[in-house]
């Protein structure tokens, strides 16, 4: 030992030093299975296990953070607002219906996603979709009028049923807008969405009942847009604002006392998340889970640090991105966060 640390320094021009940092251990199965301490043991278990595990810490530092006593007299249970961001897919999978536990119980402050999450939503207290095959021969699926997300089946007709549901809405609304000199945004459209489904199984159903807004930038970017375009051949002069749903977002952010981002996937519901959190100069604390890498330059592969030098981040923000396709890994991140401290995290 004493030849090895001589030859490190005369050799190699080392000084070596005592790593004080925790052993990588996995789970021992020995022990049997517990699922709370196979989880707990990613803590140490080193590459994305550990991600998950720091981002599993950041999320109940969000739950937990309270505001105190403070010289202001403000509220001193005043909370964390968490931002929960999540791109369409997550809806069309699983992951549905664990963001829709969080919006039930109030466990988020605000939503960001895109026009497919909000229709597939809708779609889903419709109709079905189901188990498919990531190797399927597209050409004939198409023949049998349906929809591939992935290994993800959608029958075509869905989306008929969803046109036939939304219409008579679309006709509502605009009579509305001329009668009484409403202007929709796109929250107040999926708010009244959520108000017609009147169906549990609904994420935009809780949200409306427990008023968490649901700020959609793209919603013409989808089947939803499609019908917009359709009811304009009739009913021209319909008008969605997405400048009242800017204005909501970004003040949302710039009075949080403490902001916590929860974001899946990347693209217009991580940027714009981000951005509102611009005028707080950043936000406190934020959990990224997607696959994307930087070397493109796009906004979804970029490092978290990258959004300190726009002042996306604090300086001081606590942060983790989970390399990871997010099905595997939120259902497990809600597991150990809002659903093991669900009296602390809920409310209402």
């Amino acid at each position: 030992m004493k030849q090895a640390e001589e030859q490190y320094q005369t050799l190699y021009k080392l000084q070596p030093e005592p790593v004080t940092t925790p052993e990588i251990k996995g789970y021992d199965f020995n022990q049997g299975v517990d699922f709370d301490a196979l989880l707990n043991s990613y803590a140490n278990f080193g590459l994305q296990a550990t991600q998950l595990s720091t981002a599993i810490d950041i999320v109940n530092k969000m739950i937990n953070w309270r505001l105190g006593p403070n010289e202001d007299n403000e509220d001193p249970n005043t909370r964390c607002t968490i931002f929960l961001g999540y791109t369409s897919n997550m809806v069309s999978s699983g992951n549905r219906d664990i963001i829709k536990y969080l919006a039930q119980h109030k466990m988020i402050d605000a939503i960001v996603t895109t026009a497919g999450a909000i229709e597939e939503d809708l779609m889903k207290c419709i109709s079905t979709f189901h188990k498919g095959d990531w190797q399927a021969n597209d050409k004939e699926i198409r023949l049998k009028a349906i929809c591939r997300i992935g290994n993800i089946y959608v029958p075509a007709a869905n989306y008929g049923k969803l046109e036939d549901w939304l219409l008579p809405i679309f006709q509502e609304m605009y009579k509305e807008q001329k009668e009484k000199g409403t202007i929709w945004s796109p929250s107040s459209m999926i708010k009244r969405f959520g108000e017609r489904i009147n169906d549990e199984r609904s994420i935009y159903y809780w949200c409306t009942k427990n008023n968490i807004p649901v700020y959609c930038p793209a919603l013409t970017d989808g089947a939803i847009g499609d019908m917009m375009f359709h009811f304009n051949y009739k009913e021209q002069g319909f008008i969605c604002d997405i400048l009242q749903d800017v204005v909501a977002l970004n003040k949302k952010a710039m009075y949080a006392k403490k902001s916590g981002l929860i974001i899946l996937g990347g693209g217009v519901v991580k940027h714009h998340i981000m951005n509102a959190n611009i005028w707080r100069n950043g936000a406190d604390m934020a959990v990224f889970i997607n696959t994307g890498i930087q070397y493109d330059g796009s906004d979804a592969g970029a490092k978290p640090s990258e959004g300190i030098t726009w002042g996306k981040l604090r300086m001081d923000a606590e942060y983790v991105k989970v390399f990871s396709e997010a099905t595997l890994v939120f259902p497990l991140l809600v597991a150990q966060t809002f659903a093991k401290y669900f009296q602390e995290a809920k409310r209402v």
